[in-house]
């Protein structure tokens, strides 16, 4: 399971490393072609904020899988391990709570704009409020497998807050 995860989370990367690359060729052929030629592609404004949207969400998911948000966790490692369970399990919870919210705004706006295009690319654009559907299912997934590994597993907060990335560069040097 964990290698299916792994493959699956190393796709999200990859498509991160396109969004990046069509983001950043595209504004910069922009501006090159108005400094140069007074000139530029309408489109590419669009695919550009499309891939930056895209390029956050999915950046998103990515940070929480590997315990990289913001986390204050000088305050964990003062109190009793009771209390340390009790605060991870607040802050997933409210992550949970957070992402129910996100997820039924974006499918209300998904609905709402089935019909409606972009005006130079033709692009739907319920393509930017879909990923927030999927991003909001995601995270929740995640924090759900943190709940999983903080009772049935029982791990110790300290181990639920190292960082994921580590744990695999350490894994590939091998």
């Amino acid at each position: 399971m964990k290698k299916i995860l792994d493959t699956l989370f190393r796709g999200v990367e990859i498509l991160m490393a396109f969004f990046l690359t069509v983001m950043i060729a595209l504004v910069f052929l922009n501006v090159l072609l108005r400094y140069l030629f007074s000139t530029g592609f309408a489109w590419s404004e669009e695919i550009a904020r499309l891939c930056f949207i895209y390029l956050v969400y999915l950046g998103s998911i990515g940070a929480m899988r590997d315990n990289q948000h913001l986390i204050i966790d000088s305050v964990l490692s003062r109190v009793p391990v009771i209390a340390q369970k009790a605060i991870y399990f607040l802050v997933q919870a409210s992550i949970l709570w957070v992402m129910l919210i996100l997820t039924q705004g974006s499918w209300q706006l998904v609905i709402q704009n089935l019909n409606d295009r972009w005006v130079a690319t033709q692009f739907p654009i319920f393509l930017v409020y879909g990923v927030g559907v999927i991003t909001g299912i995601s995270i929740s997934i995640i924090a759900l497998a943190n709940l999983y590994r903080l009772f049935v597993l029982r791990m110790p907060v300290s181990e639920l807050l190292a960082v994921g990335g580590d744990d695999a560069a350490s894994e590939q040097m091998q």
